[in-house]
C-alpha cells in the first residue's frame, strides 16, 4: 500500500503552489537530476568477484528493514525505505532528510 503521492507520476512544482515554491526558483524546476537508493555496500577482492556466478549472494552492510540511503546526483539527501508500486515496480518513501554538511 503507497500513501501520499502516486511515486509513478514524475512531481511537477507548478501543479503544487499550494506548497509555496518560491517564484525565483522557476528556472530550475525542468531540470533532470538522478535520483539512485542504495540499499547497501560490500566490499571484496577481484578474485572474489570473479567467482561470482548466477544465484550468488552479497552480503551487504545492512540489515533487513534498516533504512536505505538516498542520493540526488551522488549526494546523500535522504533515508527511505523500499515500497513496492502497482504490484510490479520498487519504489522509496523518504522517513528521514540528512541535513547537509555545507552552510
Amino acid at each position: 500500500m503507497v500513501v501520499g503521492p502516486d511515486p509513478t507520476q514524475a512531481a511537477d512544482p507548478l501543479d503544487a503552489p499550494e506548497i509555496g515554491y518560491p517564484k525565483e526558483l522557476e528556472a530550475v524546476y525542468d531540470i533532470s537530476v538522478t535520483v539512485s537508493a542504495v540499499l547497501g555496500k560490500a566490499t571484496m577482492q577481484v578474485n572474489q568477484l570473479l567467482k561470482l556466478g548466477r544465484g550468488a549472494v552479497v552480503e551487504l552492510d545492512r540489515k533487513l528493514g534498516e533504512a536505505i540511503d538516498i542520493y540526488v546526483n551522488n549526494r546523500l539527501i535522504a533515508r527511505g525505505e523500499v515500497v513496492m508500486v502497482d504490484d510490479v515496480k520498487l519504489g522509496i518513501t523518504m522517513t528521514e532528510i540528512v541535513k547537509s554538511e555545507r552552510q
